[in-house]
């Protein structure tokens, strides 16, 4: 009896709950947590451009340190209407640079030919500097007279992209600047090497002859009547190449004139002449 009552009163329960024999309790609903917060990627700012030099574009304007005193590039040499070529070397008192310094003093008088100067440059401190100086003085009787920059910190060396990739030291970079302030040329040299001084007073007057006659320079070209390996017409001269015609009229002008002894060509496209003397 008092398992028949018990019976019924779970059957009066289950009634009065809503559920049948079949029916199970559902179960409170499990508290969801809300999702976490995904983090806002900060606004990617504009990445400054570096500074790559290229040919043709104003030398920017600084403030260098150097062993004639504070100088402002490019300003102290176009206010006098002058070119320089800045050049740079990895350290004092390494030999390759130590012979790359008495060459460029030994040739410095063939720049200023070309109202041209020279100004060094590396990473180390003016006193530095000094001190190397009156090495290469005292051991190889050359007084170096050019200034050169002391670029602690490697300010400038990193504006001019002078560092090679994943290093620290200046590589051996050259650049030319006209009277106007404009880089017209660039070179680089690893560090094992030294440059070719010659040839960079070569080009710097390979590149006044342009601006001057409006003419290009062939290869391996110079005024003092080296001798080059190329056309044998141009071995031991001063010939220079007239610049390609820009149109058919031109073309034909150009042939026309080498019948009538203005110039020579070896087609319409090949033509050059020779420069007056003493240019």
């Amino acid at each position: 009896m008092k398992k028949l009552l018990a019976g019924l009163a779970l059957a009066g329960t289950a009634v009065a709950c809503g559920l049948n024999g079949n029916t199970v309790a559902p179960t409170a609903p499990q508290a969801t947590k809300a999702p976490a917060p995904v983090a806002q990627e900060a606004p990617q700012q504009p990445t400054q451009r570096a500074f790559v030099p290229t040919i043709g574009e104003k030398f920017p304007k600084m403030v260098v340190q150097t062993t004639h005193g504070k100088i402002v590039l490019p300003d102290y040499y176009t206010k006098q209407g002058k070119w320089f070529v800045l050049f740079s070397h990895p350290a004092d008192f390494t030999p390759v640079c130590t012979t790359e310094f008495v060459s460029f003093q030994n040739h410095y008088k063939d720049f200023k030919a070309l109202n041209t100067e020279l100004i060094g440059l590396s990473e180390d401190q003016v006193w530095s500097h000094i001190k190397w100086i009156e090495w290469i003085r005292d051991h190889f009787g050359v007084q170096i007279e050019f200034p050169i920059i002391a670029d602690v910190g490697g300010k400038v060396a990193k504006t001019l992209n002078m560092l090679p990739k994943g290093g620290t030291d200046t590589v051996r970079a050259v650049f030319v600047v006209d009277n106007r302030g404009v880089i017209r040329a660039i070179l680089y040299y690893p560090l094992e090497n030294g440059r070719n001084i010659p040839e960079i007073i070569r080009l710097v007057k390979a590149m006044q002859t342009t601006d001057k006659y409006g003419v290009a320079t062939p290869a391996n070209w110079y005024a003092d009547k080296i001798k080059w390996h190329g056309p044998e017409v141009f071995n031991g001269k001063d010939y220079v190449i007239i610049p390609p015609p820009t149109s058919v009229q031109e073309a034909q002008q150009r042939l026309e004139g080498a019948q009538e002894g203005k110039w020579q060509c070896f087609d319409w496209w090949f033509c050059y002449t020779s420069l007056p003397q003493g240019f």
